[in-house]
């Protein structure tokens, strides 16, 4: 358990929160939201002790161990896999060490056995004689093979680094564990499996996501950082997004009588009470929820961007033909025999185990680089818009925001690039920012305005999410979901795949899979697992 009391944190004049009182309790998992900037990580790293807050106390009831998800991945590049593991747990750590270091003694004395059988049975109290095979078990369920568990950490790739931090954070069941954006960079099974083990977690978790259906699997609680105050709300992130918006309807509609409103958020509440079953704890979350003082929903203060994309023309009957598309980078095949016909209405996601293969795929599709193998055409109606997954070249420039949209726009006037960079939430004199000062969200949005001037009709999106924030990521997902034209993506947010895409089709080195499905039927189907295996 983690109590907060009468918190405060600013950095000279501003100040990001104050006078937060919050209990954070053994079996509930809270997620923390906040638009950019608001202190998200600031408040977990006040939490466990790297940041210092201005005021108030954090305390944990004595005894219990917080483990934190640790965000320098060079920090343990010398240290074996799965040593790096048993470090998460320090205390068991340094009972291992003392033990070895005492039993490697040439001469073991009197005193050396009374302090080894001492350490002995700390170790035994702390599951220690199955630690390793604990560390193992977590390193296999988040896909680090065993062959990779006794090399050095720096000979890893990025994505496995960041597994092997993580199941560092999970090891030995901490009583508070505090995640910081634990899905960024993993593969959509391992977010599966970390949402399963969440999901089954008895003690205290508090984590960062931008991944909507991660926060809804795992999470009964959201802590929402807003108004310059912290505050508690039971439910999932998609509760806390309708109850936000209906209130903020309720807002704009003023002349409603207080008890047709307070019926309406009444019958909100119990509506999603009863279709409370996707995280665990259903059965308190609905009590919670019936308990939930109506008086605190309230509308959210952030800004959601108005992404809006409006075809040119309707795309024909003929929009995309690929034939045996085949390719390999440094000898290694990303895909091979890749072959269908985009058809009307199609919105189609990629999947692999392997992200370079969609990358590889889109860029090839868009003409930026050759396929190894086979054919594709276009059709002469399709007008194409492209978010690619690298675009920082197309940053490396001093000019201002105006003038780096007007490169792509056959409209330059000011007054019509301001509407489009309004709509990104530029405003004022924000339009004048240089552009190799931007953020990487900000990046995102201008690459976004990028692709609503296009008025294009099929859109190529290489993992879209990712620097947005859950605003953006709604708004983008919304706007998606209404799209009159055809979508090729990858993506690794699952709701944003279930949401817009209507097809599947996975590639691997050894072939392909394509079913016209939704996201959740494809990964749940049994019969389909055995086949996505073969891919590898």
């Amino acid at each position: 358990m983690i109590n907060v009391s009468n918190l405060s944190i600013q950095f000279g004049k501003r100040i990001l929160f104050q006078d937060v009182n919050l209990n954070f309790t053994p079996g509930n998992c809270y997620g923390i939201i906040g638009a950019n900037g608001a202190g998200k990580s600031t408040f977990l790293k006040i939490l466990s002790g790297e940041v210092e807050n201005t005021k108030g106390t954090i305390s944990m009831v004595p005894g219990e161990r917080m483990s934190v998800l640790k965000q320098n991945h060079a920090e343990f590049d010398d240290q074996e896999v799965l040593v790096t593991v048993l470090m998460g747990h320090s205390e068991l750590w340094q009972v291992m060490n003392e033990k070895d270091a005492l039993y490697s003694k040439t001469e073991f004395t009197e005193e050396d056995g009374h302090k080894a059988s001492e350490l002995e049975e700390k170790f035994a109290e702390m599951n220690g004689w199955n630690a390793e095979s604990e560390a193992a078990s977590l390193l296999s369920g988040l896909g680090i093979r065993e062959e990779l568990h006794h090399v050095l950490l720096r000979n890893l790739e990025g994505k496995d680094k960041v597994k092997v931090l993580l199941a560092q954070a999970l090891f030995g069941r901490p009583d508070n564990l505090l995640l910081d954006e634990p899905t960024n960079d993993l593969d959509l099974d391992t977010v599966n499996w970390l949402e399963g083990y969440l999901s089954n977690f008895d003690n205290t978790v508090l984590v960062v996501s931008h991944d909507r259906h991660f926060l809804d699997s795992i999470c009964t609680h959201i802590v929402d950082i807003d108004f310059g105050k912290i505050q508690l709300f039971s439910g999932n992130y998609s509760f806390w997004y309708e109850s936000s918006q209906l209130a903020l309807r309720q807002m704009q509609t003023q002349n409603k009588k207080i008890e047709e409103r307070r019926k309406e958020l009444q019958e909100f509440i119990a509506r999603f009470s009863a279709n409370a079953s996707k995280s665990k704890q259903t059965t308190s979350r609905k009590k919670m929820l019936e308990k939930l003082n109506i008086e605190e929903i309230r509308p959210s203060t952030r800004k959601y961007p108005g992404i809006i994309f409006t075809p040119g023309r309707e795309p024909g009957n003929s929009i995309l033909e690929v034939t045996n598309l085949g390719k390999s980078i440094h000898g290694t095949v990303l895909f091979r025999n890749l072959s269908f016909t985009m058809m009307k209405d199609d919105k189609i996601v990629f999947l692999s185990r392997n992200t370079r293969a969609m990358t590889a795929l889109f860029e090839i599709l868009k003409g930026h680089d050759e396929a190894d193998e086979g054919t594709f055409i276009w059709g002469q109606t399709i007008l194409k818009a492209y978010l690619p997954l690298e675009y920082d070249h197309l940053f490396q420039t001093d000019i201002s925001l105006t003038d780096w949209l007007a490169q792509f726009s056959d409209d330059t006037s000011e007054l019509y690039l301001r509407g489009y960079l309004g709509k990104m939430l530029f405003s004022g004199e924000e339009i004048y920012k240089k552009a190799n000062v931007l953020s990487g969200g900000e990046k995102v949005r201008c690459m976004i305005a990028r692709m609503m001037i296009r008025n294009a009709n099929v859109m190529l999106l290489d993992s879209p999410t990712n620097h947005l924030d859950l605003e953006s990521i709604q708004a983008f997902n919304n706007t998606l979901i209404k799209f009159k034209g055809n979508i090729l993506m990858s993506s690794h947010d699952h709701e944003f795949i279930q949401t817009v895409c209507n097809r599947v089709i996975e590639i691997g080195p050894n072939g392909m899979i394509d079913k016209l499905m939704n996201y959740d039927d494809y990964i749940n189907d049994e019969r389909l697992k055995e086949q996505r295996q073969k891919l590898y």
